[in-house]
């Protein structure tokens, strides 16, 4: 037994469409696949930041120094850069200028430049989420509503507005807007989880930063005790 086609289907409604009919149906569909791509590649992008936050507690501070332990994290390690930075700022704060700022005010801030750096980074893509989530269903309704003029323009040249005439058009310009709303609600969906992710993730860099604060000042006071002392014996 065979099934006959759907003649008001999506595919009907692509082929009978017109120009505008078919570029709304081409905006939701690059919107859905922008959706769907942000959405998976920050949940492994997150997911990895996150797994990345464990190794640390694990591995990282019972390292030597944090020269040592910062050589033993791969180049692409957010947290890598963020240990650069911090040991970069202790060396340089003696050079020029720096060193009329305060130690501490100066690590501080060259740690809080890379954590926002990090944060920046996974922050992108969220607002493209959140802008498909807000104006995906308005492209949909104005499908639905380009449609509907169609089949009342249609309805009025024939004169008269039986079911055949009505139902066809009427259902395909309604395809518009669930086609809107199935675009939208991943997004907005997808957009709630990132943002909580995001914040987990955020927070465990901003903790990382802080201990690691901690350990450069305490560890530059120590060599700072050590050096006159040597000084000392080497003199005597």
């Amino acid at each position: 037994m065979m099934i006959a086609e759907n003649p008001y289907g999506l595919g009907a409604l692509w082929e009978q469409g017109d120009l505008v009919a078919q570029a709304t149906l081409a905006i939701l569909a690059i919107m859905s696949v922008a959706t769907w791509s942000i959405l998976i590649g920050k949940l492994v992008e997150q997911s990895l930041l996150l797994r990345k936050a464990k190794a640390i507690k694990a591995g990282f501070w019972s390292a030597g120094s944090v020269r040592a332990a910062t050589n033993t994290l791969s180049p692409e390690n957010p947290f890598r850069a963020i240990a650069l930075a911090g040991i970069d700022a202790v060396e340089r704060h003696d050079e020029g200028l720096l060193a009329k700022i305060d130690l501490h005010s100066w690590v501080t801030m060259s740690l809080q430049r890379a954590v926002g750096d990090v944060i920046s980074h996974g922050q992108n893509g969220l607002s493209v989420l959140a802008t498909v989530g807000s104006t995906a269903p308005f492209v949909g309704l104005f499908g639905t509503v380009w449609g509907i003029y169609h089949a009342l323009t249609a309805i009025g040249i024939a004169g008269q507005a039986s079911i055949d005439k009505v139902a066809g058009p009427v259902g395909e310009a309604l395809i518009m807007t669930a086609f809107g709303l199935a675009v939208a609600v991943p997004a907005v969906l997808g957009y709630n989880l990132l943002v909580r992710r995001n914040k987990l993730a955020s927070e465990q860099v901003r903790n990382f930063a802080t201990d690691l604060h901690a350990v450069l000042l305490v560890g530059l006071g120590e060599e700072r005790k050590v050096a006159p002392a040597r000084a000392v014996a080497g003199a005597r």
